[in-house]
C-alpha cells in the first residue's frame, strides 16, 4: 500500500525541489532600453542558448535544465509558425505564448511525477517603448507581467534589488548591458564583483528600429564596444545583410519577385 502524502506536502515539495534546480542555474537579465528590449545571460557557451528568438518581435530567455526549456522553445516555435501561418503574423504576440507556456508549466507541476527545474521569459517589443511586453513565467505556471526588468536564476533576488536601484527608463543599450553585467558579476555573499568578459556573455536585443524580424544577437566586436564604451555610436547596431534593402528594378515583375524572396527569407523561422 503507497504510503499517504496530504496534497499540501506534495505541492510545496515539488515547488522546493524546482526552485533548488532553478537557484543552481547561471542568472538571466532582461531589461528595456531605448531601442527595444536587451537579452544578458552568463553564458560561456556559444552552441547552447539561453536567449533565441521565436517570432517576428517575440524573444525567449530561459534558467534551469536546458533539456526542459529547449523542449518548450521548439514548442513556442512552431505554436508561434503554426499561428502566424494559420492566421495572421501580427495574431502571435507574447501574451498568447505566456498563456500557452502557462499552462504547460502548470500541467506538468500538478500532474507529472516530477516538475520542471525551468523559469522563463517570454518578451515582445512595440512600436514604442509603452508597447513593450515583459512576461515571467514560474516552474507552478504562475504568469507575472513585468515592467521596465526581471532577473531570474540563481541571486535573482540581489540582482533584482540592484536593478531596482539603478535601472531608469530610456537608458542607452550600452549603458543596460553595463547595468545588467555589473548585477550579474555580483557576489551574493558581498564578496569581490567579478568582471565577466564578451566571451562569458550571451547578449541579444529586440530592436525596434530593425525591418519585421527584429531579434539579433549583439557578439564579437559590437558587444565588446558596448562593453568598453569606447565608440559612443555602438548604441546603433549595424544591419545585417538580409535587412539590407535589395535592389529596385524598373520592371514590376523583377520587383514582386524580389519582395516574394525577402517574404521567403524572412518567414524562415526562428534561430535555432
Amino acid at each position: 500500500m503507497p504510503f499517504y502524502v496530504s496534497p499540501e506536502q506534495l505541492m510545496k515539495d515539488r515547488a522546493d525541489f524546482a526552485r533548488k534546480g532553478i537557484a543552481r542555474g547561471r542568472a538571466v537579465v532582461v531589461l528595456q532600453y531605448d531601442g527595444g528590449v536587451a537579452f544578458v545571460a552568463e553564458n560561456p557557451s556559444r552552441a547552447l542558448h539561453k536567449v533565441s528568438e521565436i517570432y517576428d518581435r517575440i524573444a525567449f530567455a530561459a534558467v534551469g535544465k536546458y533539456p526542459e526549456f529547449e523542449n518548450l522553445r521548439v514548442a513556442g516555435v512552431r505554436y508561434a509558425d503554426l499561428r502566424g501561418y494559420s492566421y495572421d503574423r501580427s495574431d502571435v504576440t507574447a501574451r498568447g505564448l505566456a498563456n500557452a507556456y502557462a499552462q504547460t508549466l502548470g500541467t506538468v507541476f500538478t500532474q507529472e511525477s516530477k516538475p520542471y527545474e525551468v523559469e522563463l521569459v517570454v518578451a515582445e517589443v512595440g512600436d514604442t517603448a509603452d508597447g513593450d511586453q515583459i512576461y515571467r513565467l514560474t516552474y507552478d505556471g504562475s504568469v507575472g507581467d513585468e515592467h521596465g526588468y526581471v532577473a531570474m536564476g540563481g541571486g535573482a533576488e540581489q540582482i533584482d534589488a540592484g536593478l531596482q536601484q539603478d535601472w531608469r527608463p530610456g537608458m542607452h543599450l550600452a549603458d543596460a548591458l553595463a547595468l545588467a553585467v555589473r548585477q550579474l558579476g555580483a557576489d551574493p555573499a558581498g564578496g569581490e564583483p567579478r568582471t565577466l568578459t564578451g566571451d562569458q556573455l550571451e547578449v541579444a536585443v529586440l530592436d525596434r528600429n530593425r525591418p519585421r524580424r527584429r531579434f539579433r544577437r549583439v557578439q564579437g566586436e559590437l558587444l565588446t564596444r558596448l562593453l568598453s564604451s569606447e565608440d559612443p555610436t555602438a548604441d546603433v547596431p549595424v544591419p545585417d545583410e538580409d535587412d539590407s534593402p535589395r535592389a529596385s528594378s524598373t520592371n514590376p515583375q523583377t520587383q514582386r519577385d524580389s519582395e516574394r524572396d525577402q517574404d521567403r527569407d524572412v518567414d524562415g523561422g526562428a534561430d535555432a
